[in-house]
Order: C-alpha cells, then sequence, then structure tokens
C-alpha cells in the first residue's frame, strides 16, 4: 500500500472518531442535565488516568486506617466534599446533580480499584472540565488529603449512626442556623418566633 493511502486511511479514521465523539459529548446539547455517553465515558476515564503521573499512581498511604485518621476523613469529607459527593459518597446531592459530568459514586469500583496514589492525586489537583477542584496547595495538609483516601476506601461499608453523625458536620446555609436557633431557644423555655417563609428560586 502506498504511504499516500496509508495516511489518507488514518487521517479519515481521525476524522471519523473526533465527530463521534463530538456528536457524544453534544447528544443532549450543553446541558449540564445530560448523561455523558459511552464513547465520552471511555475518553474521560482514560484521558483522566493518563494524566495522572506514574508515580503519583504508585504512591501509598502513609496513615494508618486507624479510627482516629477515619473519623478525621470522614468530619473532613462531611464539611468540604458532601456538598457534592452526598455524606454516602453516592454524588446525589442538589449540586451533584447539577454537575456535568455529575460526581461519580465513590463506593463503585470506577472509584475503589483507583489506587491510593490516584485518589490522592485527584483530591490534590482536581480534575479538569468537571466540578473536582484542586484542594492541594494551601487548602489543607497533605495528611488531610490521606484521611480522605482512607474514608474513601471505607465509604462502601458506610454505618448509618456515622452518616447521622456526618450531618452535623455538613456546611449550613442561613436558614439552617436560624432554625437551629430557635431550637436551642425554645429548648432553653423561650417563646417560638413567627417567621415569614423564605422564598426559593
Amino acid at each position: 500500500m502506498k504511504r499516500g493511502h496509508l495516511i489518507l486511511i488514518v487521517l479519515v479514521i481521525v476524522v471519523g472518531v473526533a465527530i463521534a465523539a463530538g456528536m457524544s459529548m453534544l447528544h443532549n446539547g450543553l446541558s449540564a442535565r445530560a448523561t455523558p455517553g459511552a464513547l465520552e465515558i471511555f475518553f474521560a476515564r482514560h484521558a483522566r488516568r493518563l494524566s495522572i503521573p506514574s508515580d503519583a499512581r504508585n504512591m501509598h498511604n502513609p496513615l494508618p486506617a486507624s479510627d482516629e485518621n477515619l473519623k478525621a476523613g470522614r468530619n473532613h469529607f462531611a464539611d468540604h466534599c458532601a456538598s457534592c459527593h452526598a455524606n454516602d459518597g453516592s454524588g446525589d446531592t442538589m449540586y451533584g446533580n447539577g454537575l456535568y459530568p455529575k460526581p461519580p459514586d465513590l463506593t463503585k469500583s470506577e472509584t475503589q480499584n483507583l489506587s491510593d496514589g490516584e485518589l490522592f492525586w485527584i483530591i490534590e489537583n482536581g480534575v479538569r472540565f468537571t466540578g473536582m477542584p484542586a484542594f492541594g496547595g494551601g487548602h489543607g495538609s497533605k495528611d488531610d488529603s490521606w484521611r480522605l483516601v482512607l474514608f474513601i476506601r471505607h465509604l462502601p461499608q458506610l454505618a448509618e449512626q456515622e452518616r447521622v453523625d456526618m450531618e452535623k458536620m455538613n456546611p449550613k446555609g442561613p436558614e439552617d442556623l436560624d432554625e437551629e436557633k430557635d431550637e436551642q431557644d425554645f429548648l432553653g423555655g423561650e417563646p417560638l418566633q413567627q417567621k415569614v417563609p423564605a422564598k426559593h428560586h
């Protein structure tokens, strides 16, 4: 086969794959409510894997899975990660459901089969073109990220009481804080105050 024919065939294949990938990504327009197609998922996972340096993939968690480290990881996750990932790691939250792509279910094999180093790298550096920000470089200590890796490993065995305890650590908006204050005031013997309900979008 002539070299010119081979180049043409390769060019046609590359253009065909690019068109298929573009159509896959735009199958539901640019809506964040869309579900990524199989081709897009395939390319995204492989691009993420290729973006993580091999020395990072081979890192092992230096922290033991002690009760203390797991509790610290759980509290950190509840305060910093659960608004998108949910306390149980499912990603089924208001913010998570509004992202494209949606946060992965951290209890599933696609996440659990990643190495400790890959999870650590993702926490520290984030993932482009997703809602996953980089938390390294001044937002906390590397030990915080390693504790999160321990907790992510623990998510498939998360007990109901742990999830309930996490709810106390979740960030609260002004309405939640007002409600808590009203409850404390009521328990302290003060009369209930009638308030005008807040308007939502």
